[in-house]
């Protein structure tokens, strides 16, 4: 792990001007059955969508860096690129920050134990949590994750923002880009 203090960039700058300016990203817990299940996800600021997220039954080092790798994978952006975390282990291990900088990303952090500076991707958890996991009941870890990959699609396709003149994500970000 790397003790290289890293910045708070994003300063609660939540506004973005164009898809993959700004991404955000971590990692929160569901318990079923009392078995756990880790949904690591990243969010483009530009429109609130989840542009990639894993899941696994431990919060291993292979669930966040999976999560970054999707990102990049399904974008294709790095250039003036900020991914914003919180001060979690994963995000402050070597192999992680080396990727990001081979892509040239600049890394943001979340002052420590302060989680209003990562709130857009909180909300996010908290609402899927509000939406989803707690009006259902779950006979397994597997049923959660299928659902929870079901929340997700009707998150950045269907489900309507009014600070995206009533569009979803994913039809906000192809009106804006077309």
């Amino acid at each position: 792990m790397s003790d290289a203090h890293v910045p708070n960039v994003l300063q609660r700058d939540f506004y973005a001007k164009a898809p993959n300016q700004k991404w955000v990203t971590d990692v929160t817990e569901f318990t079923v059955n009392g078995q756990k299940l880790y949904l690591s996800a990243c969010m483009d600021l530009y429109n609130g969508e989840i542009i990639a997220h894993r899941m696994a039954r431990r919060p291993v080092f292979e669930l966040v860096s999976g999560t970054l790798r999707a990102a990049l994978s399904r974008t294709g952006c790095t250039a003036d690129l900020t991914v914003h975390s919180d001060q979690g282990w994963h995000y402050k291990m070597q192999p992680y920050r080396a990727m990001l900088a081979r892509h040239g990303i600049r890394q943001s952090m979340s002052r420590k134990g302060n989680c209003f500076d990562n709130a857009v991707i909180e909300s996010f958890f908290g609402t899927l949590k509000t939406e989803y996991f707690h009006l259902a009941a779950f006979g397994s870890l597997e049923e959660l994750e299928a659902g929870v990959h079901d929340y997700v699609h009707y998150y950045n396709h269907e489900r309507i923002k009014l600070g995206l003149q009533g569009l979803s994500p994913v039809e906000y970000r192809l009106r804006s880009t077309a």
